[in-house]
């Protein structure tokens, strides 16, 4: 559960939401999508962007107003 401030949800707290997210990302499927990268001819920062972004979505998040 993440826990945010509805006054603060600025451009610095959405980046580290996303890196937050990268940093799960990377730790639970890293090695696959290394490997999915090198097997397509992909760019894998890319590929970890799309499925960090995807990720936010599973997060339950609780507001504080």
């Amino acid at each position: 559960m993440i826990y945010l401030n509805y006054n603060n949800l600025d451009d610095e707290t959405q980046q580290h939401l996303l890196s937050v997210s990268k940093e799960d990302i990377e730790s639970k499927f890293g090695n696959d999508l290394k490997a999915y990268a090198n097997e397509h001819h992909m760019d894998y920062d890319k590929i970890l962007d799309e499925e960090a972004i995807k990720n936010l979505y599973s997060y339950q998040y609780v507001f504080n107003i």
